[in-house]
């Protein structure tokens, strides 16, 4: 697939896209929802920023390596940005990708993050023709770890203190799919 033509990926409640400056005014909302931002590497959003943000995803496009790319997620009942589920193919190691996701409150708990997640993963292993994807989350976001479990990632990985965020040593899981579980999950 030529990522360059990259319009949106489509699932049963979402469309995944690119970014619009329309995206601004929710977009701010919940990456500066403190609830939101507490496992994640930002506390909050500036205007510019977000701004800023907005301008260069809506020009990106998905499976560059080294750039993480951004599906804004938004909701076909209504049209709401609901959050966004991120992926990365890495630099190095091109052929795997690393994936995550940000979902403001309202949104949460619904299935739209393990929709999202399913079809950036399906997208990574389909079009960009990926090997591997992996996802990382604090061990304390239980939510997060559930998501990645109902997606069929297997932990592969629990790192004590391995990473210094917001103020304390965190402990991380790791986990992964590879592209021959995922096809094979995905049809049983």
């Amino acid at each position: 697939m030529n990522t360059r033509t990259f319009t949106n990926l489509d699932t049963p409640r979402l469309i995944l896209r690119r970014f619009r400056d329309t995206d601004l005014a929710s977009f701010m909302a919940y990456r500066n929802d403190r609830e939101v931002a507490r496992y994640q590497s930002w506390e909050s959003i500036t205007r510019a920023e977000a701004v800023r943000f907005i301008a260069q995803q809506s020009h990106h496009r998905p499976g560059i390596p080294g750039r993480w790319f951004q599906f804004a997620a938004e909701v076909k009942a209504g049209g709401a940005l609901a959050g966004d589920c991120a992926l990365l193919v890495i630099r190095t190691t091109p052929r795997i990708g690393e994936i995550g996701y940000t979902f403001a409150r309202a949104y949460q708990h619904s299935g739209l993050a393990s929709e999202a997640a399913r079809a950036v993963i399906d997208f990574a292993f389909g079009p960009l023709e990926l090997n591997r994807v992996i996802a990382t989350t604090d061990c304390r976001n239980a939510p997060s770890v559930a998501l990645m479990e109902r997606l069929g990632m297997k932990r592969e990985g629990h790192f004590l203190h391995n990473v210094w965020f917001k103020g304390e040593w965190c402990d991380e899981y790791q986990y992964a799919t590879l592209r021959e579980e995922w096809s094979r999950n995905r049809v049983s």
